[in-house]
């Protein structure tokens, strides 16, 4: 074996390894991603993986499911030693299943058509299309997370979140023996998360082995077993949950102790920057509020609440039916986000992979794309220039890539988000609105990526910050506005932040008012 194995002493819920891998081994031109790891899962039992981004994690999730050919090792299910070339849906087939950080969905598709891609059932001699019984077998699924939705409604007029379930919904619908869920949770808020985690603990509960890929501490520890920690390619340890602590398994992670999770600092507020009255944009209705310089302001609320809809009216993203926008004192009409960026708006958005990165193109381009005003010469870009932005920002946002020049699909989730957020910092916003800027980056990269929301403060930025995390929008805003229902449920000013009180406002509305 690889790297210190911390061995547990357990036999499991099944007391036999469902899933084994022996001495994987990837390598990517000029890196090796896995040096050797093993993997072992229980029948029953939810195993964590845990590490930073660019750790291994999800490229050995992508062997496991066929994505991707490991160059040596092998993978045994029930003992039976699977033949590596095997194709993701004879995977499947097997009983591997997984759910994909990157969600992958058909927006032009039916619900029911995605649910069931694949495998739709048909009736009668010619074999047609039992569009009956994909309906009713989608609204069976669908009423899992209470969705209301006709299951002919096409993918695309789903929110992040909803698409978020739709994938899991998929993954659990077939008969799995191994689950794997690669941050399942990225775009849930607290009711759905636990709404998920019930589902999870029924499919242990029958006998399905989890795999669960999560940044996220507090969900492992209220659901995993055990725990394999992973770092540079290699497993570092696995551990019963019960013997270790947060603090044990972060030093595992990164080298090193984070002591400070959210490094909050006193920065000086100062006058108001940005004042909306009476939007209204889709669901978000009579929204006032105002944003001072060098403020952390938190937008906190479930799907559907409107938390979205506000930022997106007030970046001319969607329109306004109603409402007025003011930048330093003065009136902005803004129909674009173009003027929005002209008017020293930026927005880092919460699906990175569909609106803030060209995937096909090199981190630099990704990068440099918002400084091109700047760095144009006639038709020509100051090259040299765009290598000092993106050297820069690669250091500062430890985004871990072979080069400048790495296509950025290539790079890991985590790492592609710290591209987008840098992107957007690099245009030295008035005000920078960012859509869950922490979604699918590891503990390490949280702290930094909050570290650089301060130090912005600090230099007199104001930032909106729309998160589904509540102790992230608790630990780290000067003051929230709490959605529910299109309203604003409550205000909180950081002294009086209540995580109870919080959470129900947003799941009940401001049932005073």
């Amino acid at each position: 074996m690889r790297g210190a194995f911390v061995a547990t002493g357990r036999e499991g819920v099944g007391g036999e390894y469902n899933l084994q891998v022996r001495n994987a081994v990837k390598r990517f031109p000029g890196v090796l991603a896995l040096d050797g790891v093993d993997l072992e899962i229980h029948k029953g039992e939810v195993l964590a993986v845990i590490g930073e981004n660019g750790a291994g994690k999800s490229t050995l999730m992508k062997i496991l499911s066929g994505a991707l050919l490991m160059d040596s090792g092998e993978i045994l299910l029930d003992g039976k030693v699977i033949p590596p070339e095997t194709t993701p849906k004879a995977r499947m087939d097997y009983g591997l299943g997984i759910i994909y950080q990157e969600l992958n969905y058909l927006n032009e598709m039916s619900i029911a058509e995605n649910l069931f891609l694949g495998r739709v059932p048909v009736k009668g001699p010619f074999r047609r299309v039992d569009y009956q019984g994909m309906k009713q077998a989608s609204m069976d699924l669908l009423r899992l997370f209470n969705l209301d939705y006709n299951p002919f409604t096409l993918v695309k007029e789903l929110s992040v979140a909803e698409k978020q379930i739709l994938e899991i919904l998929r993954a659990v619908s077939r008969d799995v023996k191994v689950l794997i869920m690669d941050e399942p949770t990225s775009s849930l808020n607290e009711v759905e998360t636990q709404r998920l985690f019930g589902h999870i603990e029924n499919l242990k509960n029958r006998g399905v082995s989890i795999i669960y890929i999560s940044h996220k501490l507090e969900e492992v520890f209220r659901l995993a077993d055990r725990v394999m920690v992973m770092r540079d390619g290699k497993r570092v340890g696995v551990v019963d949950i019960k013997d270790t602590s947060s603090g044990q398994l972060v030093e595992m992670m990164v080298g090193r102790a984070i002591t400070e999770m959210y490094p909050k600092e006193k920065v000086p507020i100062g006058d108001e920057v940005l004042r909306i009255e009476h939007l209204s944009c889709g669901c978000a209705k009579d929204i006032s509020f105002s944003l001072r310089k060098g403020e952390i302001f938190g937008l906190y609320g479930l799907v559907g609440s409107g938390c979205v809809e506000t930022v997106e009216g007030l970046l001319g993203i969607k329109a306004i039916s109603s409402g007025k926008v003011l930048i330093d004192g003065k009136e902005a009409s803004i129909g674009s986000p173009i003027e929005a960026k002209k008017r020293g708006l930026a927005y880092v958005p919460s699906d990175r992979k569909a609106e803030g990165l060209i995937l096909i193109h090199s981190l630099k381009d990704n990068l440099t794309i918002t400084k091109l005003d700047e760095l144009g010469k006639g038709f020509m870009i100051d090259n040299a220039k765009a290598k000092e932005y993106c050297d820069t920002w690669i250091d500062k946002m430890q985004i871990r890539t072979p080069s400048r020049n790495a296509i950025v699909e290539s790079l890991s989730g985590g790492n592609q988000q710290k591209v987008v957020v840098a992107k957007w910092i690099l245009t030295e916003p008035k005000v920078l609105i960012m859509n869950d800027p922490t979604r699918g980056v590891d503990v390490g990269a949280k702290v930094e990526i909050y570290k650089i929301m301060e130090e912005l403060c600090s230099r007199g930025i104001s930032i909106i910050m729309v998160t589904a995390e509540l102790l992230e929008v608790i630990g780290i805003t000067d003051r929230m506005l709490v959605f529910a229902n299109g309203t604003i449920a409550g205000e909180f000013m950081r002294n009086d932040y209540d995580q109870k009180t919080i959470l129900h406002m947003a799941v009940k509305g401001n049932e005073n008012g």
